[in-house]
């Protein structure tokens, strides 16, 4: 008997030992956001927002410690928010960087809008943030050389690595190092930046840091096409966590996944991973998560949240008495992407300049609209609200009815088409080119009739079209709104036109 209990003891001394010996294995989560401008919900509350992201974060850390927030790039620009001046200075960011700052992110890419904003704003960025950024291909151009972006906190200055690396440990004992590369599409030409070969760079960044960890995983915001290439190049990377597209998408090249979840948080990827050191392999599961209102709002960060959107709605109702409201329905998504928006014709463009010319009791012949004053980058469904309209054309500003003669209007209406992928190209209603011939409300334009157009402000001022302005020999009159006119703010127009087309079709 007494033989019997001291066999059962030293067996379970034995089992003890072996479940408190490393097995070699551990569980880590990754949560992904990319291409996030706004902090609150959008499209009438009914998605996004980051106080419901760092609701689904706290239960995912809940589930696993070694839970990681990840931004896939493109957070510090465009945003409605970014574009209000607080204590004279434009906020360009800084309230992304405290909301992100509370939710505790634990590294973020550089993605290609984090250069829209000036370099002074940017730099004040990196120095407000409390979370690691990370980029192998863009570099900080300075009088002597290109060096990394940095953070100054009390005169000294920390540099953004081109990779990253956190050891993850679990209750068993487990340890392992993860590493990170990244890189961000050379789309956004500035002065202070220098881009670097995405792919040279990805793979240099892979082969200084595989041999310091167990496993390396992608941060990246390039194009999907770019993200396969890089997938093909570094066969290794389990993961490649990517933004830029602004759609979700799951695609395998080989065995790397590449993920990207919806813009502006309406949907974030959680990838559950598992790493075996025993025999070096990773498993991955992902799960493309909504964010909408059945999920509940943190209230720290909701707090946070609120005290900007009371600063952006302040501002708001000094043009339209009622943000919130919903003005339009959406069932086919209203482009407003960059790409498409500098290059080709869209239903979004076609909308505002309608809108224009509705501002003028559509008494002006055509109505033209520079791409770049479309500042969302997005894609508009769903239930539209006076405060989408804002993100839209963030800068505002008059519609000006224009006398103009014909020959200058072909000019412009050329120099719009030759200007396609940037700022200068024209987003047009009842201007159209058929073959070689401009067409105005469907008669073939004559360069010595005498014309009105609504024009954006912007495009007066010569910046985008430059032998367009208030100067020019055959700009003939420039007609400004009055406060009590809708074409005293283009935002205004195009909230009370979309008014206008909801009652049409409630009607009909």
């Amino acid at each position: 008997m007494k033989f019997t209990k001291s066999l059962l003891y030293f067996l379970s001394i034995l089992i003890l030992a072996s479940c408190s010996k490393d097995d070699q294995k551990i569980d880590f989560t990754f949560l992904q956001l990319n291409d996030v401008y706004e902090i609150a919900p959008i499209q009438g509350g009914e998605y996004g927002g980051m106080a419901r992201v760092e609701t689904v974060h706290k239960e995912l850390l809940a589930e696993n410690k070694n839970t990681m927030l990840f931004m896939a790039g493109d957070f510090l620009n465009p945003s409605l928010i970014g574009t209000v001046k607080v204590d004279g200075e434009r906020v360009r960011g800084k309230q992304m960087v405290e909301v992100m700052n509370a939710m505790n992110f634990d590294l973020v890419a550089f993605g290609n809008h984090e250069f829209d904003i000036p370099l002074e704003d940017l730099q004040k960025r990196l120095n407000e943030s409390n979370f690691p950024w990370i980029s192998a291909n863009v570099k900080l151009k300075t009088k002597e050389a290109a060096i990394p972006f940095y953070k100054e906190i009390n005169g000294h200055k920390e540099h953004v690595g081109e990779t990253f690396i956190k050891e993850l440990s679990d209750e068993d004992g487990t340890k392992i190092k993860v590493g990170f590369i990244s890189v961000c599409i050379p789309s956004n030409p500035k002065d202070f930046v220098e881009y670097g070969n995405m792919f040279v760079k990805a793979r240099a960044s892979y082969a200084a840091i595989k041999d310091s960890v167990d496993v390396v995983f992608g941060l990246t915001h390039v194009k999907i096409n770019n993200d396969k290439r890089i997938a093909g190049l570094i066969p290794d990377l389990p993961l490649i966590m990517g933004g830029h597209e602004h759609t979700n998408s799951y695609d395998t090249i080989g065995n790397v996944r590449i993920a990207k979840a919806d813009a502006n948080a309406k949907t974030v990827y959680v990838h559950r991973i598992s790493y075996d050191k025993k025999t070096n392999k990773t498993s991955v599961k992902s799960e493309l998560k909504e964010i909408n209102a059945t999920i509940k709002s943190d209230k720290n960060i909701a707090e946070i949240v609120n005290n900007w959107q009371t600063i952006l709605t302040a501002k708001i109702k000094e043009v339209i008495a009622n943000p919130a409201e919903v003005i339009f329905e959406a069932k086919i998504p209203l482009d407003g992407r960059d790409t498409p928006i500098r290059s080709t014709q869209t239903n979004l463009g076609v909308l505002i300049t309608k809108a224009m010319s509705f501002g003028y009791k559509d008494e002006v012949d055509c109505a033209l609209v520079n791409g770049g004053s479309i500042r969302i980058d997005d894609q508009l469904s769903g239930h539209i609200t006076a405060v989408d309209i804002f993100r839209v054309l963030p800068y505002g500003g008059a519609v000006l009815k224009v006398e103009i003669k014909g020959r200058l209007l072909k000019r412009v209406l050329d120099y719009g088409v030759l200007a396609a992928g940037n700022g200068a190209y024209l987003q047009r209603y009842n201007a159209e080119k058929i073959g070689e011939k401009w067409l105005i409300k469907n008669q073939e334009l004559n360069i010595n009739k005498t014309y009105t157009v609504a024009f954006s402000d912007y495009l007066l001022k010569g910046f985008d079209i430059p032998f367009l302005s208030a100067e020019s020999k055959e700009v003939l009159s420039i007609y400004s709104p009055n406060d009590k006119e809708l074409a005293v703010d283009i935002r205004k127009s195009v909230v009370a036109f979309l008014k206008t087309e909801t009652k049409k079709s409630a009607n009909n």
